[in-house]
């Protein structure tokens, strides 16, 4: 049962990572869940810290993953209005599957910027940074899961 168990961990591990650059996967929570499950296994036990450690960790991540991008509206200049595009863009992004998810959030900003503003180029300012939010959110998920992957190894070696 153990081999079975490390074996659905290990597929959680290398889906979660896909799930890190595929939108529409949810990486950080799959990689939680690949710890989990090689913690039922008689082989490796987690402590209660770590595994509620990892929880937060967890949580945090999904939660800045949908922020940063407003985050990266503002950080690059882009008013109120490009941070409230950026983030309703991603609002319906969600329903448009992958690709909705990654451009939403840049044409929510560039369109709300040039409601309060025509300049074209501050509305790109804006979007670009809401893009570079999202690339920051990835790299974060990557981070995770990436240490989450170690974890995991270093529990069976």
């Amino acid at each position: 049962m153990d081999i079975f168990l490390i074996i659905i961990g290990a597929l959680l591990l290398l889906t979660g990572l896909v799930g890190c650059i595929v939108p529409a996967l949810p990486g950080v929570p799959l990689s939680y869940a690949a710890l989990w499950i090689l913690h039922l296994t008689d082989k490796v036990q987690f402590g209660w810290k770590f595994l509620l450690i990892w929880g937060v960790v967890t949580i945090v991540v999904q939660v800045l993953d949908y922020v940063v991008p407003a985050w990266g509206t503002k950080y690059v200049g882009g008013t109120k209005m490009g941070v409230w595009g950026s983030t309703i863009g991603l609002i319906v992004g969600l329903f448009l599957g992958p690709w909705g998810i990654i451009i939403g959030p840049f044409i929510g900003a560039v369109v709300f910027e040039l409601i309060k503003n025509p300049d074209f180029k501050v509305a790109l300012k804006s979007g670009f940074g809401s893009f570079l939010g999202l690339l920051f959110g990835t790299v974060i998920k990557l981070i995770s899961c990436g240490l989450m992957t170690y974890y995991f190894i270093a529990a069976l070696l």
